[in-house]
């Protein structure tokens, strides 16, 4: 039977607003990797991407940035670039897009009280009027919690006995607003202990370094994630217990609080060790034993997620391991998560262009942007549909796309 004209035009419209309705299922998203500072290429690769304005304002619409962690740590501008991640967010979200944030291993670091990549330039920034008296009044309460220990302890951990020059030079104008912007409560800190270390937009899995394909198990990256939130929430609630047991201050880094935890276990190990050899009980009333134990688990925070050489936060075989080694616990991988591609950066490319491998499963966002550091330069990804592209600032370069249908 002939199909009426009228029929042909309905058919025709439905079939314009299926194109329409999967077009708008497929959002733009454009992925930038680490900025370590670098705030002046940044704005320039985001201008480039069409995301911002002359006036640093959002203009991207309904598209999504995902910034995939790194942004702090050696470049100067610190600051500044996590300043225009913060109010970007809502910009985006009132135009109908998203900025997504991830946590990157160097901001994880500095959650955790590692400050070793963080340069007087950064502290600098952070300084006002009042940095001076600041130091002077926290090297007081150092002071006074170094000579209390020396009180407690029969043998003092270095810890607690750094002299007045060395402590000032560790600690210059604005490391301490820099140590408390980034604490649980602080402006950057907060806003930090809420970004994730990974996060999925359609087909796609982004993460920092990424979750080690060929490792046993099963792991996802909402797992991962979840245990790093936990890690670090750990760490912040040690730090203070520590405080609250006049053991340590609230600005102690990583490293002054192992030293702390480890400081105690000595101690306390010592006591049960000299009962011992005299065949009486051991006097630890001097010690918080719940604290100790807690710090004996603590001290191992090296094989934490956190921390971790080939954890989500530091792996880097999706850069360095053959493609052979990755082929099939990569697919399995994706398929775990319904996703067709992962983007990670954290490993700077040589070539400092952006990078894909296994026909676009993996793309490699690392360019190197801090040019001081690395010698590279700005990027991003932009992902339109199963379309990868690469964009620079002087111009744009299509790239190897997954084969395998979007989910």
């Amino acid at each position: 039977m002939p199909v009426k004209p009228l029929a042909i035009v309905a058919r025709l419209a439905l079939a314009v607003l299926a194109a329409v309705a999967l077009h708008a299922q497929v959002p733009r998203i454009v992925a930038i990797g680490d900025i370590h500072g670098a705030l002046e290429p940044f704005v320039a690769i985001l201008r480039s991407a069409g995301l911002v304005d002359a006036r640093q304002q959002w203009s991207g619409g309904a598209a999504t940035l995902v910034q995939t962690g790194d942004y702090t740590d050696r470049g100067r501008d610190v600051r500044a670039v996590m300043d225009l991640l913060m109010a970007l967010e809502p910009q985006a979200a009132a135009a109908g897009g998203r900025v997504i944030t991830l946590l990157g291993n160097h901001e994880v670091l500095n959650l955790l009280g590692e400050q070793r990549d963080v340069t007087p330039e950064i502290y600098a920034t952070f300084a006002d009027a009042r940095s001076e008296a600041r130091r002077e009044a926290a090297f007081a309460q150092y002071a006074e919690l170094g000579s209390a220990r020396a009180k407690a302890r029969a043998v003092v951990p270095e810890v607690y006995t750094q002299a007045r020059d060395a402590w000032m030079a560790a600690h210059p104008p604005g490391w301490l607003e820099y140590r408390e912007a980034f604490r649980p409560k602080g402006r950057y800190g907060a806003w930090l202990r809420r970004r994730g270390i990974s996060v999925q937009v359609g087909g796609t899995l982004f993460m920092h370094a990424g979750l080690d394909p060929t490792a046993p198990g099963n792991d996802r990256a909402s797992d991962a994630d979840a245990r790093v939130r936990a890690q670090i929430a750990r760490m912040d609630r040690f730090l203070e217990r520590l405080v609250e047991a006049k053991l340590a201050l609230p600005f102690f880094t990583l490293n002054e609080v192992l030293q702390v935890a480890a400081g105690e276990i000595r101690a306390a190990n010592g006591l049960i060790v000299d009962a011992k050899e005299k065949g009486t009980a051991p006097d630890l009333r001097g010690f918080d034993l719940a604290l100790v134990r807690e710090g004996a688990e603590i001290v191992t925070i090296g094989e934490w997620d956190v921390l971790a050489e080939q954890g989500p936060l530091w792996y880097r075989g999706y850069a360095l391991a053959t493609e052979d080694a990755l082929a099939a616990p990569l697919k399995a991988l994706l398929s775990r998560h319904d996703a067709t591609r992962v983007v990670v950066g954290h490993s700077p490319l040589q070539a400092r262009r952006i990078t894909t491998r296994l026909n676009g499963t993996i793309v490699l966002i690392d360019t190197g942007m801090l040019a001081s550091t690395y010698k590279g330069r700005a990027s991003a990804l932009e992902i339109v549909g199963t379309r990868l592209t690469a964009i620079y600032e002087d111009g744009r370069q299509p790239l190897a796309q997954a084969t395998a249908a979007q989910p």
